[in-house]
C-alpha cells in the first residue's frame, strides 16, 4: 500500500510538472498578432511573445517559416518558444512570422525564392524581407535591446541563411540548422537523383494559395498501401504519378520541367551568395540528417572562404532536428550514442551563442569552439580550431577482387560486375513501411544489401587498432556498363564484431552482432558526372571515371571492427529508378525505356578518406 501512494505521489508531481511546463509561456509571456507591411505594400502575419516582466531590455530571437506560426489568435499560445527551454524560460523576446505567400501572409509563394542582388526599389526576396521585418521590429516592439538572433531549422534554417545577405544592423547572431542551401543536393534532389521518397512532401510546397488562411489549403495524396517499396514498383515510371499531382502543383511542374542543374535550380541555390557575412553564425547539423546534411556543411565552409565574421559549426549525432527535442536517450534507428545530447548542445552551446551575441554584445571570448563536433564510434564531443581539423591526411584505399579493401592497389586490371535490374531494385531498408520522409535508414544495418547479388562489397580485415576518419569521402570509380546511363551509389559502412551486445533500441529481429552500420553514402546519378547541367550518356562498355563526394564524416573505426564498402546501382524507393537508357528527361521517360543491364566496377576504383593523424 506504502508503495501504491508513493507512485501516486510520483505521478501527480510528474502530472503538476507537465502542467506548469505546457502553461509557462501562457503564463509569462504576452502574445501580439500583427503585420509587417514590406517594400511593395505585401503584409506578412506576424506573432509577437513579450516576456510579461518589463522591468529590462530584452534581444529579439525570430524564425520566418513556411509551416505556419500557429496557433492562431491572441490568447492561443505555443506550449514552448524560441530555439530551446532555456532561452524560453530566461527571458527573451519571440517572433515568428509567415513567410510571403504562406498561411496568414499576403504575396505569391515561391519555392525557394531566388535571391537578387542589387535590388531596386520595390524589388524583394528573402532576404529583404527579413530586412524589413527586423527593422519594423525593433522600432515597434516595446522593451527590446536593439539586438536580434534569428534560427531556424530545415526550411526556416533557409530562410535563416537568407537572413545573413544584405543583413540589418540589428541582426548580431543567426543560427541556419539543418538548412537547405540548394535543392539539387539538399532534400529533393542528391546529384541529380531525384529522391523519390520526398514525393509526397511535395504537396507540401506545391499548391498556391490566393488569400490569408489559417487552414490547410493543400492535401496530401491518399495512398492505399502501407508498403512504400511495392507502391512505388507498381506505379512504374515518374510520369504515371501525374494522377496524383495535377498541373495545380507548380512544384510537381517544376521538377518534372527541371529534370537538370539548370538556371532555374541554380538561382535557387543560396550558397552563392554567402559573401562578406556580417552577422555571427552557428550552423548546426546532424551527421545522420537524411535530408540536410549538405547545406551546413556547405554553408559553414562558402562564409568561411569569403568573411572574416564569428563562423562556427556544430554537429552532433542527430536525425533531421534532433538537437531541438528533449530525449535522453539518443539513438538513432539501432544505434545508440549516448544520454542528454541534445540537453547538453542547448544549454551549453546554442543559447550560450545567442546570449553572447545579443545580451553581451559579443565582448570578450565566446568559450566555444569553432567546430564542435561529436565523434561516433567513440561517442564523445571533439572540438576543433577548424572543420575540417588540420591534423588530418588523406589515405586512400583501393577495391580490389574478392571483396578485398586494401591500401594497395593490383598491378593487373580486373572488375567485379553485376546484373542492375529495374524490376529488382535494392532496397534502401528492409523496413516494410511507408514513411512521409525517411530517416532511421542512416544507420540502417546493411546486411540485407550485402547479401544481394547486385550489390559489391569491399572490406578490411579486422582492424588492429582504431582508424578516425574526420572530413570529406571521395569515391574515385571507375565503371562500365552495357547501358546508356546508370545510377552509382557508395555506401561507408562500420562492421561491428560477433561479440557486439544489443541495446536496448535494436530491433527485435535483428542483433548487433556482426552490425553492418552505415556510416555515410551518397549517390550519383551517371549522366550528371561531368556536369550537373549538361547531362550525357554513358558510351556502353567504354570504361568511365565517376567521382562522388561524400560528406563529412566524424567517426572512429574501432579496433576489432572492419572498414566496409558497398557499391550498388538502385537504392529503391529512396531514389527513383534509372531506366539505365539515356532519356532526355527521366520524368518522361517510358516503361519500354527501362532495361536490364550488366555494370562493372574496376579494381583501379578508390575511395579517399580523410583520416586524423595519430
Amino acid at each position: 500500500m506504502k508503495a501504491f501512494k508513493i507512485v501516486l505521489i510520483l505521478l501527480f508531481v510528474s502530472f503538476v510538472s507537465f502542467a506548469q511546463d505546457e502553461n509557462f509561456v501562457k503564463e509569462n509571456y504576452n502574445k501580439t498578432e500583427t503585420t509587417i507591411t514590406m517594400r511593395d505594400g505585401v503584409k506578412l502575419f506576424t506573432v509577437i511573445y513579450s516576456p510579461k516582466d518589463t522591468s529590462k531590455k530584452y534581444p529579439m530571437l525570430f524564425q520566418r517559416t513556411p509551416y505556419s506560426c500557429q496557433p492562431y489568435g491572441e490568447d492561443e499560445f505555443r506550449s514552448k518558444i524560441s530555439p530551446n527551454e532555456f532561452l524560453m524560460k530566461e527571458g527573451n523576446i519571440v517572433v515568428y512570422q509567415d513567410v510571403r505567400g504562406r498561411w496568414m501572409s499576403e504575396g505569391v509563394y515561391d519555392n525557394m525564392r531566388a535571391y537578387i542582388p542589387n535590388k531596386k526599389g520595390k524589388q524583394f526576396d528573402e532576404s529583404s524581407d527579413t530586412y524589413d521585418s527586423i527593422d519594423w521590429l525593433v522600432k515597434n516592439v516595446p522593451n527590446n535591446n536593439g539586438n536580434v538572433g534569428v534560427w531556424g531549422i530545415s526550411y526556416p534554417g533557409f530562410y535563416a541563411t537568407c537572413s545573413l545577405i544584405d543583413s540589418h544592423p540589428a541582426l548580431k547572431a543567426v543560427s541556419p540548422q539543418a538548412c537547405i542551401a540548394d535543392f539539387f543536393f539538399d532534400d529533393f534532389h542528391h546529384n541529380g537523383a531525384y529522391l523519390l521518397s520526398y514525393w509526397r512532401a511535395t504537396a507540401l510546397f506545391g499548391y498556391e494559395k490566393t488569400e490569408p488562411t489559417d487552414k490547410p489549403w493543400f492535401k496530401f495524396p491518399e495512398l492505399d498501401s502501407k508498403d512504400q517499396y511495392q507502391f512505388f514498383l507498381d506505379a512504374g515510371p515518374l510520369s504515371n504519378l501525374d494522377k496524383y499531382y495535377k498541373e495545380d502543383n507548380i512544384f510537381w511542374k517544376q521538377l518534372k520541367e527541371h529534370s537538370s542543374y539548370d538556371e532555374f535550380w541554380q538561382s535557387r541555390g543560396i550558397i552563392q551568395h554567402l559573401k562578406d557575412i556580417k552577422p555571427a553564425v552557428m550552423f548546426v547539423g546532424g551527421l545522420f540528417d537524411a535530408e540536410d546534411l549538405y547545406g551546413p556543411f556547405n554553408s559553414y565552409q562558402a562564409v568561411e572562404k569569403s568573411s572574416t565574421n564569428y563562423n562556427t559549426i556544430v554537429y552532433g549525432p542527430w536525425s533531421h532536428g534532433d538537437w531541438a527535442r528533449a530525449k535522453d536517450r539518443q539513438a538513432i534507428g539501432n544505434i545508440y550514442f549516448g544520454d542528454s545530447i541534445s540537453i547538453n548542445y542547448q544549454k551549453n552551446i546554442e543559447t550560450k551563442f545567442f546570449n553572447h551575441f545579443l545580451k553581451d554584445n559579443g565582448k570578450g571570448e565566446s568559450s566555444l569552439p569553432e567546430a564542435y563536433m561529436f565523434e561516433t564510434g567513440k561517442n564523445e564531443w571533439k572540438s576543433y580550431q577548424q572543420w575540417p581539423p588540420k591534423n588530418t591526411e588523406n589515405k586512400t584505399f583501393f577495391l580490389q577482387s574478392d571483396q578485398r579493401l586494401t591500401d594497395k592497389a593490383q598491378k593487373n586490371i580486373s572488375f567485379e560486375e553485376f546484373i542492375s535490374d529495374p524490376k529488382k531494385p535494392v532496397p534502401y531498408s528492409e523496413d516494410i513501411k511507408m514513411v512521409f520522409t525517411p530517416r532511421k535508414y542512416m544507420t540502417d544495418d546493411q546486411r540485407f544489401a550485402a547479401r544481394r547479388p547486385d550489390v559489391l562489397v569491399f572490406e578490411t580485415p579486422i582492424l588492429t587498432e582504431d582508424v578516425s576518419m574526420a572530413g570529406p569521402i571521395l569515391a574515385k570509380l571507375n565503371v562500365s556498363t552495357t547501358g546508356t546511363d546508370a545510377d552509382w551509389i557508395v555506401k561507408v559502412i562500420d562492421v561491428f564484431p560477433a561479440d557486439a551486445e544489443d541495446y536496448p533500441e535494436t530491433q527485435e529481429y535483428l542483433k548487433m552482432s556482426n552490425y553492418f552500420m552505415m556510416v555515410r553514402s551518397e549517390v550519383m546519378r551517371g549522366r550528371f558526372r561531368n556536369s550537373f547541367s549538361k547531362p550525357e550518356p554513358f558510351i556502353p562498355n567504354e570504361k568511365t571515371v565517376v567521382n562522388i563526394k561524400l560528406q563529412d564524416v566524424n567517426h572512429t573505426f574501432k579496433k576489432g571492427h572492419k572498414i566496409q564498402i558497398q557499391v550498388q546501382s538502385t537504392w529503391f524507393p529512396l531514389i527513383d529508378l534509372n531506366p539505365q537508357t539515356f532519356v532526355p528527361n527521366i520524368f518522361e521517360a517510358k516503361a519500354e525505356d527501362y532495361k536490364r543491364q550488366t555494370h562493372r566496377v574496376y579494381n583501379d576504383s578508390s575511395i579517399e578518406f580523410t583520416i586524423l593523424k595519430k
